[in-house]
């Protein structure tokens, strides 16, 4: 509809060919002034909008093939700038239409022609048969847009009621050509023009339907026959292709199942899985190709022509070569050394007296090395199997949930597998490998079951030379293989898997055999990787003892040889920077140089102002953690009398074996106190606080009983605890001194922290046989079997310092622990 400031007086415009493209009234487009005559026009009709009120006008005209329209379209320049790729444009908006005429000069390089507007209102009120055309454009627009998704613009098409503006809205269609693009524009009569676009869409919409159902009905005339052949076409090439790939050109898929008859018969297999092989290839040649079963049978198949069922490799039954193997690959160890020294000797000479298989059995071994990381469990198996001459595979049980993993999965399911013994096995390509079950202790168990009750069988020599897998079905002959399993923490393996191994213990090194290992071993490596030669950086035994004594504090020799890497890793830099020439000889000197300050010094290293047990109520006991032995300090305070507070209080994160320990200390102190002429009131009016440091580490056990009773005794009588002891022992009601677990681990630790006197239990005397010749010579053991010996042993003779209420003899100590002390050293 026309509005009252719509001018159709001649008009003169700089004239903006469009090239293949319809701007109809009423629609916005965006243009690139990258055109020379595009930009031509648009500055020419900014020129003249300079002294013209208004926005600067182009005149829009369509240009076909170089020939231009007949009508054109007003257009205004409503922005100038960038388009969204970076390139110059303009957004022009088409206004009306125009009657191109004659052309004339203006302003710029644009070409300049005379118009005039031309008038395609619709008076109002529209008349019916208008009316209706409205309304069947809007609804065939809304169809075609609804099949687009474009449900954003069924609104404004609803929207508009102008005819003319109606019609021309279907300019924004694609589906129009140029040419009907043109056509709508040079169509001036706006009832005309909706017809037209009415039908262009209808069209549109027809021919869409017809393209609908042709592509429908071509959909449902492949019919299953056709579908099927073109399937059995398609699996025939890939199975040629495979065939081919595999090098099996010329086999046909009919002659597969006659092939696996072959390589069955061909192969050496036992009598029984040969039975169960032939019945599955007879499954196999009854079931059709398509059938998932056949798939099954043939991975079956597979697996078990793969395994090594009688191949064997020859042990090496030089006894004295194996030793030197073990000796030269890992220093210390000497019990696991000797337990496969007599398990090759045993083997060597049952094989020469033809004992080589009783019962159908052989003579396999299943060890379990249980220790401290670091300590090189797992390196172990690598050298056992290089000192036997067998294979070695090495399986790790971290973190494994579930049965499957050992016993393999049921046939039925898919994607099943054997387990992981089976595969070790394959993997191995004998029977009688060494298996590694590394990490036997991290096994879990949930819904899927218990893995550590599927190993049951597996490392059960009475059983597992009729070991059933799951998958295969048949049974395998594990006897001759040597299992070893390797486990952090004793107590995590189940009971009745223990029971089925030989526990050795690995109890960690001593400072001597970590300053052989690092010689021999770890340097010749670390040097290797860090890019040096032996003859340019050669460590001294100083620095080396230094590294294993203060540097690092454990069992095991990882951290010893990350400190060793670090240290020549600082070396190689400094070398390449200019700072440090070469060859160069580490000296303990120079290690605070290099990696810094040390982090262990040892207690007894220390100034004594500043020693835990500078102070009374504070005693150095000895424990066992999974990382191998280590010193446990135990602190003891009573509170203020005018504080009211009383009964004992316990802290440190102790378990509840550890809280009835510090009950029973202190309930022996509380009855004999007076025998040891303590002040036992202040444990009846004052309340007691043992704690022991490193709270955030959880400690529980019997053995700290001692140590916590010589905290409290220290207390009471205001005596130091002598620096240099460490003590571990359980303690009963009535004072006797239990024994305790873990001696070697404890004496190793208490060793490594530089103490030099140690108490322990009289009944574990028998332990120090397992001790390090080396460690007992530096060591001062004592075995007691008394609470009151402990405290003449470890308390320091009493100093001005001393309570005044505990009675002080000549020599420093109370008589009745005097008397006592007597008694133990005569």
């Amino acid at each position: 509809m026309a509005t009252e400031s719509e001018d159709f007086t001649p008009l003169t415009l700089p004239v903006l060919p469009l090239d293949d493209e319809v701007v109809l009234p009423g629609m916005v487009v965006p243009l690139d002034l990258s055109d020379a005559e595009v930009r031509a026009a648009v500055e020419a009709a900014q020129a003249a909008a300079r002294s013209e009120p208004g926005k600067p006008r182009v005149l829009l005209v369509p240009r076909v093939d170089g020939t231009y329209a007949r009508t054109g379209v007003l257009g205004t320049v409503e922005q100038v700038g960038r388009l969204a790729d970076g390139d110059p444009g303009a957004l022009l908006r088409g206004v009306g239409r125009v009657k191109i005429g004659a052309g004339t000069t203006g302003p710029g390089a644009a070409l300049w022609v005379e118009g005039t507007r031309v008038d395609d209102t619709v008076p109002e009120p529209l008349p019916g048969q208008v009316a209706e055309l409205v309304k069947e454009y809007k609804a065939l627009a809304t169809a075609w847009l609804r099949k687009r998704g474009a449900w954003q613009v069924v609104d404004r098409v609803q929207a508009i009621d102008d005819v003319s503006a109606l019609a021309d809205n279907s300019g924004y269609s694609p589906f129009l050509t140029t040419e009907q693009k043109v056509e709508l524009l040079e169509t001036a009569d706006a009832v005309a023009r909706l017809r037209l676009a009415t039908q262009q869409l209808r069209d549109h919409l027809a021919e869409q339907d017809v393209a609908e159902t042709i592509a429908k009905d071509v959909q449902e005339g492949v019919d299953k026959q056709q579908r099927e052949f073109l399937l059995r076409r398609q699996l025939e090439a890939v199975r040629k292709e495979l065939r081919e790939l595999n090098g099996e050109a010329g086999k046909d898929p009919a002659e597969e199942s006659d092939d696996y008859r072959a390589r069955v018969e061909a192969a050496d297999l036992p009598e029984k899985v040969r039975e169960a092989a032939l019945k599955e290839v007879d499954k196999l040649e009854r079931s059709s190709d398509q059938s998932p079963e056949g798939s099954w049978i043939r991975t079956w198949l597979d697996t078990v022509l793969e395994l090594p069922w009688n191949v064997r490799t020859e042990d090496a039954y030089d006894i004295q070569g194996a030793r030197a193997v073990l000796d030269d690959e890992h220093a210390g160890l000497e019990d696991v050394k000797e337990r496969i020294t007599e398990y090759l000797a045993v083997r060597k000479r049952r094989g020469d007296r033809g004992l080589g298989i009783v019962g159908g059995r052989r003579g396999g071994a299943v060890l379990a090395l249980v220790g401290p990381p670091g300590v090189g469990k797992t390196s172990l198996g690598e050298s056992v199997a290089h000192a036997m001459g067998r294979k070695f595979v090495r399986v790790a049980l971290g973190g494994v949930r579930d049965e499957a993993e050992i016993r393999g999965h049921r046939r039925t399911y898919v994607g099943a597998l054997p387990g992981r013994i089976v595969r070790a096995v394959k993997e191995a390509g004998s029977m009688n490998p060494v298996v590694l079950l590394d990490e036997i202790d991290k096994v879990g168990s949930d819904f899927r079951g218990d893995p550590a009750a599927a190993l049951l069988e597996v490392l059960d020599p009475a059983q597992n030379h009729t070991f059933r897998d799951h998958y295969l079905e048949v049974e395998l002959d594990l006897s001759d293989v040597v299992f070893l399993a390797t486990a952090n923490v004793l107590e995590a393996i189940p009971e009745a898997l223990l029971d089925r191994m030989e526990l050795v213990r690995l109890d960690g090194y001593t400072e001597d055999e970590k300053i052989v290992i690092a010689r021999d071993h770890l340097l010749p490596r670390q040097l290797e990787r860090a890019g040096l030669d032996p003859e340019e950086v050669t460590v001294g035994e100083g620095a080396l003892r230094k590294l294993a004594g203060e540097y690092t504090r454990e069992a095991g020799v990882r951290t010893l040889e990350r400190s060793i890497a670090r240290m020549l890793r600082k070396v190689a830099a400094q070398h390449e920077l200019g700072e440090r020439k070469l060859p160069f000889t580490v000296t303990d000197g120079d290690l605070r140089a290099l990696i810094g300050r040390p982090h262990h010094v040892p207690e007894s290293a220390q100034d004594p102002a500043e020693r835990r047990t500078s102070v009374p109520g504070v005693a150095t006991g000895l424990a066992v953690t999974g990382a191998g032995g280590d010193v446990l300090y135990v602190e003891a305070s009573l509170a203020d009398p005018e504080t009211g507070a009383s009964g004992l209080t316990l802290t440190g994160q102790l378990g509840d074996v550890m809280k009835e320990s510090a009950q029973i200390a202190l309930s022996f102190l509380r009855s004999r106190g007076a025998e040891l002429e303590l002040p036992v009131a202040d444990l009846k009016d004052r309340g007691v606080h043992i704690h022991f440091p490193a709270g955030a580490v959880p400690k529980d056990g019997p053995s700290a009983g001692i140590t916590m009773t010589t905290a409290l005794a220290s207390l009471l009588s205001g005596r130091l605890v002598r620096t240099d002891v460490a003590m571990t022992g359980e303690v009963s009601l009535t004072g006797r001194v239990l024994p305790i677990g873990g001696v070697k681990q404890k004496l190793l630790a208490a060793h490594r922290s530089g103490v030099t006197t140690v108490i322990i239990p009289k009944r574990n005397e028998p332990d120090l046989d397992d001790v390090p010749a080396q460690v007992l010579d530096k060591l001062d053991v004592h075995a007691v079997t008394d609470v009151r010996q402990v405290l003449e042993l470890a308390l320091a003779p009493a100093t001005n310092g001393a309570r005044s209420e505990v009675p002080v003899a000549a020599t420093g100590a109370p008589p009745r622990l005097q008397a006592l002390g007597e008694d133990v050293t005569g």
